[in-house]
C-alpha cells in the first residue's frame, strides 16, 4: 500500500492506495471561526497535529488490515521551487517520516501542487499524461496559475508558470465574497449553489496583461453590489462568471503562444460549475470529481506509487 499525507492551509488529508488502485481516503476541513476569511499558520499547524492521528486510525479501521506500506509520501511545500514554504506542511512531513521510520516504508516528499495534478490524472484515468507535455490549471485560495507541465525523471512532473493572476487569487475572491454574503469559510460550494439561483446573464471584459489577469476588481465590484442591495445570488453569479471568463481569457492567450495541449484543472476552485461549463464550451478540458479537485492526499499517495514502480 501507498500512504499519502497532505496538510494544506485548509484540509488535513490522508489517503491509502493499493496495487489494485483502490482508494481509501480520510480528510477533515480545518475549522475557521464564523466571519473570518482564513487561518493563521499556527492555528493550522495545531489542527493538523490533532487531526492526523485520528484520520490515520480511521484509515486503518476502514481497510480492516494492518498497513503493509511500500511508500509514505508527504506534501512538504506548496510548489517545487526554491523558497516555497508554509509551516502547515511540516506536520504532514513529521508524521510521514515517523510512519516511514517505524514501518520501513520508503519515504518521499512532493509538493502540494504536484499532488493536486496527480490526483486529477489518477482519478480521471489520465496517468499516461505524465509522459508528455500538458497544461494544468491550479486554482485555489493561494494559487491561480496556468502551468506548463512536463515529464521529470526526478520529480515525476515539472510545472512552469506560464500565466497567473497578478493580484487576488480566484479562491480568495470566492471566499471573500462568500464571507461578505454571510457564508462560512471556505465558501466555494455554497457560493456555487447560490449563483445557480440567479437569472442574470453577465458578460465581462477580463482585465488582461499579456497572458496574466487581474482579479482584484471583482472583489471591489462585489462590495459595491452588496452595498447597493443587489440580491445575493446575483452577486455570487457576478463573481463566479468573472472568474470563469478570466480563466478562459488566460487559456486563449496561452494557446495563442503555445501549441494546443491537453488541459487539466486542479484545485478547489475547479469544482465550480460555472467555471466548468464556461471552459468546456470552448476547450476539451479535464476536470476531476470535486472530492479530488479540492485539497486531498490522493495525488501525494500516487506520487509514492509512481516512484515505487519506476524504481522496480
Amino acid at each position: 500500500m501507498y500512504l499519502g499525507i497532505d496538510t494544506s492551509n485548509y484540509t488535513t488529508s490522508v489517503c491509502l492506495l493499493n496495487d489494485q488502485k483502490e482508494i481509501f481516503q480520510e480528510k477533515k476541513i480545518l475549522q475557521v471561526k464564523s466571519g473570518e476569511k482564513g487561518l493563521r499558520q499556527s492555528d493550522a499547524v495545531f489542527q493538523h497535529t490533532v487531526n492526523l492521528p485520528e484520520l490515520i486510525r480511521k484509515l486503518q479501521i476502514e481497510t480492516g488490515t494492518q498497513f503493509n506500506l511500500k511508500t509514505v509520501t508527504a506534501s512538504s511545500k506548496p510548489r517545487n521551487v526554491d523558497g516555497s514554504y508554509m509551516p502547515c506542511f511540516l506536520t504532514g512531513v513529521n508524521t510521514a517520516y515517523a510512519v516511514s521510520a517505524f514501518t520501513g516504508a520508503t519515504y518521499y516528499e512532493t509538493s502540494h501542487q504536484i499532488g493536486h495534478i496527480l490526483s486529477v490524472l489518477f482519478s480521471e484515468n489520465l496517468l499516461q499524461l505524465i509522459n508528455e507535455p500538458f497544461v494544468a490549471l491550479h486554482l485555489s485560495g493561494g494559487t491561480t496559475e496556468v502551468l506548463l507541465v512536463e515529464p521529470d525523471n526526478e520529480n515525476i512532473l515539472s510545472a512552469k508558470i506560464i500565466a497567473k493572476s497578478l493580484d487576488l487569487k480566484a479562491g480568495q475572491a470566492i471566499d471573500r465574497t462568500g464571507v461578505l454574503l454571510g457564508i462560512d469559510f471556505p465558501c466555494g460550494a455554497e457560493l456555487d449553489k447560490l449563483s445557480l439561483e440567479s437569472a442574470q446573464n453577465y458578460r465581462h471584459k477580463p482585465s488582461v496583461k499579456g497572458m496574466d489577469v487581474s482579479l482584484s476588481g471583482v472583489e471591489n465590484k462585489a462590495t459595491e453590489l452588496f452595498k447597493s442591495g443587489a440580491p445575493k445570488q446575483d452577486i455570487a453569479k457576478f463573481v463566479l462568471t468573472y472568474i470563469a471568463e478570466s480563466v478562459l481569457a488566460m487559456l486563449d492567450n496561452v494557446f495563442s503562444e503555445y501549441p494546443i495541449m491537453p488541459i487539466v484543472f486542479s484545485g478547489g476552485v475547479s469544482s465550480n460549475s460555472i467555471l466548468r461549463n464556461t471552459v468546456k464550451s470552448k476547450y476539451n478540458a479535464f476536470f476531476a470529481n470535486p472530492q479530488f479537485s479540492c485539497d486531498n492526499a490522493l495525488g501525494v499517495a500516487v506520487y509514492g506509487y509512481l516512484k515505487d514502480k519506476f524504481n522496480e
